[in-house]
């Protein structure tokens, strides 16, 4: 969970830092030594809330970093633990002295254990499976001790490889019974295959997907990417959200920040030695010159400078990617080998490509004979360099315009999954609704509070407001939820609380710390050095935010919040700020009251609450069995309780979603954006929360006539 959860909030709430930590001299001829350096410095005197470097601490980092490397506890042995112990708490001593000798040992036997594993699951995958044994396998590997010995090893990989196994072996029992109840109708006589070779086919496939991961990723990873890993042990001591990353790591976030990057234009995935092409992104370079197709492998590089290409067979993939993107207007030649197995050169000049599913989309529904509108908002998006460049609140601005002028009577903005993004940006949003007035609080250490304010007196949109938000609505998100709740001015419709992220981090470039570095690139520290507050002055961390309607959801029963993290800063209040209700009236009181008394006749909502209890049971399962009758008898009693959810699938509203006219003018050259927003706009209409957000709308009762443009200026 802690490690799905930092892919999911790779975009979070921050603000870029103006690093004050340059009075210190930072000179050790060690890259990896130097880094520790930088960090340690940064985290105890930049921190929020900084930790003692004890012995408490090193005994946390100890089992932290160990549980990250080998979780399954399927390479090291309880000797290798013993040996490890040594360090356990000696781990903060070593770090006040730059020492990494604790990470050399480890990662030295790590790469030794891991060339073993390649022989164990090789042997093990030799030898056929017994599936009419009554044995089982657990995988609650935390509470699982650690291998005594090699042949010990050996049999916890022969479970783990034989319980993946099963699956596999199940489909292909299944195709082959299938094959055989159809033959009747087949035109040619079905091969009737052995229940040992239907196993040697399914080890075979095991074989093959266990070869793809280790090629693919495990042998991917190089010293430094270990590293990183290490030194994130540590910083993860502090608060889930303070973070490092490598170089090639923060050239990702700010991608994802601000939605756009510079390159062809396409989605690369390595496949054993080959990087292969796996999407084109509309609009880019690659997409527009046709020339690239999915499926197509890149093998050599070219720059328009040089003579020779580089050869990328067998490079990893954040390398390969290197020698393709560059700047906008330079070109790149590369030797592609063709789906149909042609080769060929295709030069393609670079440009600055948008992801389009970063940003900002709106939709008209018509209902009842009102024109209401849904803006879904994935992240927070912020061009760092250069705020005036596209960023969330511009564009929502600009949507939101779009929409009045096709007659929109109500609006929901989608904030579901959205996990944050730029404060700056949810300041702006939050200004598009109200008058002017204090937003958000925030808290530094030792410092006075500061309070962000909208100070812009115009209003965009003065009309009803909904905002939808799950679990996994976080940081910025809980932000602006919480400031319309605070001022009356929408009602909060979805999950019990949202995420209950109520930290903002700063983003340290590590390399403007250490003058004339002579050690490459040190990568970036996402640091956490405040908190915010709602204007009321409660936090929203571990709390989030409560909805005013709530709705249950698949994640209802899953640990999930920043409470379920490790080492999550508290929960306090600060005093509150003056702020003045909405003055506009809405009945928002029977509005939640009407809400509430659909949902506890809503036959769906309460089949996704049985849903969401019964997957949590399936979660919780930690008792596999490993053999086939028992296995097929589970998955069969399974299969019959997951037909009860099938109707979950089927549930169809009568609304009917379209694009606003500016974007049906771009489907007529863009029939990739067109197929996305048509899948927006299906599931939108299967969408049963959207459908009670609609409801919402409708009951809100409002007592003057909505204006299409803004209205308010002093």
């Amino acid at each position: 969970m802690r490690r799905n959860y930092k892919i999911l909030m790779l975009v979070l709430l921050l603000a870029f830092a103006s690093c004050s930590f340059t009075s210190k001299t930072f000179d050790n001829p060690d890259r990896d030594k130097l880094l520790v350096q930088v960090i340690t410095y940064v985290l105890e005197r930049g921190h929020f809330d900084p930790k003692e470097l004890n012995d408490s601490f090193s005994e946390e980092v100890y089992q932290d970093y160990l549980d990250q490397i080998d979780p399954l506890k399927r390479y090291f042995l309880k000797s290798d633990i013993k040996e490890f112990e040594a360090y356990k708490y000696q781990i903060d001593d070593q770090l006040k002295q730059f020492d990494i000798s604790f990470f050399n040992l480890t990662n030295e036997r790590l790469m030794k254990r891991i060339e073993e594993a390649k022989v164990i699951y090789k042997d093990v995958l030799e030898k056929p499976f017994d599936y009419s044994v009554d044995e089982a396998y657990s995988s609650d590997y935390e509470n699982q001790d650690y291998a005594k010995n090699s042949r010990q090893l050996k049999e916890r990989w022969r479970k783990q490889l034989k319980f993946s196994n099963l699956a596999n072996y199940d489909a292909l029992m299944q195709e082959q019974k299938n094959l055989e109840e159809d033959e009747s109708d087949a035109s040619e006589k079905v091969v009737k295959k052995s229940a040992a070779e239907i196993e040697k086919e399914a080890r075979e496939e095991t074989l093959e997907s266990i070869d793809l991961y280790f090629n693919d990723y495990i042998d991917d990873l190089q010293r430094k990417d270990w590293f990183a890993m290490y030194v994130n042990s540590i910083v993860e001591e502090f608060d889930p959200h303070t973070f490092y990353f490598a170089p090639e790591d923060k050239d990702r976030f700010d991608q994802q920040m601000s939605g756009k990057l510079e390159g062809i234009g396409a989605r690369l995935q390595k496949r054993m030695d080959n990087t292969k092409i796996v999407e084109l992104i509309s609009g880019g370079p690659a997409w527009r010159g046709k020339e690239l197709e999915v499926g197509d492998v890149i093998m050599k590089v070219r720059q328009e400078d040089e003579d020779q290409p580089v050869n990328i067979v067998g490079m990893r993939l954040d390398d390969a990617i290197k020698l393709i993107k560059g700047p906008k207007g330079t070109k790149v030649i590369l030797t592609v080998k063709k789906v149909d197995g042609t080769v060929e050169d295709i030069t393609i000049t670079r440009d600055v490509v948008e992801l389009e599913e970063t940003y900002a989309k709106s939709s008209i529904v018509k209902k009842n004979d009102k024109t209401f509108a849904v803006i879904n908002l994935p992240k927070f998006y912020v061009d760092f360099e250069n705020y005036k460049n596209r960023n969330a609140a511009s564009d929502i601005k600009k949507e939101i315009e779009r929409l009045k002028e096709a007659g929109m009577e109500g609006l929901v903005l989608d904030l579901r999954n959205n996990g944050g993004g730029s404060l700056q940006t949810v300041v702006d949003i939050a200004g598009l609704f109200i008058k002017d007035g204090p937003i958000v609080q925030v808290r530094s250490t030792g410092e006075p509070k500061e309070v962000l304010k909208d100070k812009d007196k115009s209003i965009i949109w003065d009309g009803p407001l909904v905002i939808m938000v799950n679990e996994l609505s976080a940081s910025a998100s809980e932000i602006l939820a919480a400031a319309m709740q605070d001022y009356k001015r929408a009602i909060i419709i979805g999950s019990r609380q949202t995420y209950g992220k109520g930290t903002v981090q700063n983003i340290f470039d590590l390399n403007r710390i250490v003058k004339n570095n002579r050690n490459g690139d040190l990568g970036a520290l996402k640091l956490t050095t405040q908190k915010f507050y709602r204007v009321s002055g409660g936090s929203t961390q571990l709390e989030g935010v409560k909805s005013d309607v709530v709705v249950p959801d698949r994640y209802s029963y899953i640990d999930i919040g920043e409470k379920d993290q490790e080492n999550p800063l508290p929960y306090d209040k600060i005093a509150s700020v003056e702020h003045t209700y909405w003055d506009n009236y809405y009945d928002y009181d029977n509005a939640i009251k009407n809400s509430e008394q659909r949902m506890i006749n809503n036959e769906q909502l309460k089949l996704i609450n049985e849903n969401a209890l019964w997957v949590k049971e399936r979660m919780d399962e930690t008792h596999h069995s490993l053999n086939y009758n028992a296995y097929k008898a589970k998955l069969d009693e399974n299969e019959k309780i997951a037909e009860r959810f099938d109707k979950l699938n089927d549930y169809k509203t009568n609304l009917t979603f379209e694009s606003l006219p500016y974007e049906q003018n771009m489907f007529l050259k863009d029939t990739v954006l067109k197929d996305k927003r048509d899948r927006w706009h299906k599931s939108l209409s299967k969408d049963v929360y959207i459908e009670e957000a609609l409801n919402v709308l409708e009951d809100l009762k409002l007592s003057y006539s909505i204006n299409k443009v803004a209205t308010v200026k002093d």
